[in-house]
């Protein structure tokens, strides 16, 4: 079984690339190395996983049609799972086409190099972040998911469009996994956990939106590995996925399958800071501020459809995970 995981110097990429490689598989990883943020970090993860004589590492733009045709034709993947993508709400107010090229170009280019070289299941990465407005929550993959209110947003539920209409045309198996605010050890630099973290370990204050009242449904990244590793083995049309009908545009296309991929239960902002404060020892400089444009004031998943397709739940809670990320930035960064 050959993997084909894109972003694999990423977060989650390199999580799900190590867990493949451990399980036995032949892994390409596939990424672009751009200077979102700290490439050095994102060099560190791909030595741990050059470690794995079963991982190979390839540098290429999603956008380099002719180079991920040849790609495609060489390896003959049986599986990919697609994680590669210019990520950050906020940034995408600052640098709008960055995310045409990554997110809608780079999908697309995916979409048919699967549909060509016969790749038996695209797994892709979609986001929370396609609720946009609304207030319905838990948030439910049948919730009307029209409104973006960021552009980031609205690259990724353009990606859940775009292979709606591929399986539907090519009888090509896909499914879309909407993640719900990752963290965890290796994690990214933009986001709050890692903000929070740098800025508490140098004395400075960290920046709270709304001054203070927002919730978030934290997934720890083991638990997004685990099912991850679940999903893709489950390969729609070819199996029973579940009695519960995942979204409302699948009614009449069983190739083509949204799953909430999330721990289930909302952190209020305030308290997470407060376990972070005591995993670090460190009273954080708190400057509370306004709601910044493209953010949502809660998050909330509904994992009805993924545990009764694969029986996933998730084990981590914020207390330890907030321990274990902390833990290895300490190491990472010799405090």
């Amino acid at each position: 079984m050959r993997f084909l995981v894109t972003g694999a110097a990423g977060f989650i990429g390199f999580h799900v690339c190590k867990k493949l490689c451990h399980a036995g598989f032949e892994v390409i990883g596939l990424d672009n190395l751009n200077n979102y943020y700290d490439i050095l970090l994102k060099k560190a993860r791909l030595e741990q996983l050059k470690l794995n004589t079963n991982f190979k590492f390839i540098k290429l733009n999603l956008t380099d049609k002719k180079n991920i045709d040849h790609l495609f034709c060489k390896e003959k993947f049986n599986r990919v799972i697609h994680l590669a993508a210019q990520a950050g709400v906020r940034y995408s107010l600052e640098n709008p086409m960055a995310y045409a090229d990554s997110n809608l170009t780079g999908h697309l280019t995916i979409l048919e190099s699967c549909r060509q070289y016969g790749t038996e299941h695209l797994v892709y990465a979609s986001s929370s972040s396609v609720y946009g407005s609304n207030t319905r929550i838990p948030f439910s993959v049948t919730d009307n998911t029209d409104h973006a209110i960021s552009l980031y947003a609205a690259t990724k539920k353009a990606n859940e469009v775009m292979s709606h209409a591929y399986a539907h045309l090519y009888n090509f198996p896909a499914t879309g996994l909407r993640f719900f605010t990752v963290y965890g050890p290796w994690g990214r630099p933009d986001m709050a956990l890692f903000k929070f973290t740098t800025a508490m370990c140098q004395g400075k204050e960290i920046d709270i939106y709304n001054h203070g009242r927002l919730s978030r449904d934290f997934t720890y990244i083991d638990d997004i590995v685990e099912g991850i590793m679940r999903i893709q083995s489950i390969i729609p049309g070819n199996t029973t996925i579940s009695s519960i009908e995942p979204n409302k545009m699948n009614k009449n296309n069983i190739l083509h399958r949204l799953y909430n991929i999330g721990y289930g239960k909302p952190v209020e902002l305030m308290t997470f800071i407060k376990v972070l404060e005591k995993e670090l020892g460190i009273k954080a400089k708190i400057n509370f501020t306004d709601m910044q444009q493209g953010d949502v004031h809660a998050t909330w998943a509904d994992t009805t459809a993924l545990f009764s397709a694969t029986g996933y739940q998730p084990q981590v809670d914020i207390e330890t995970g907030i321990r274990r990320f902390v833990k290895w930035y300490k190491s990472f960064y010799h405090i």
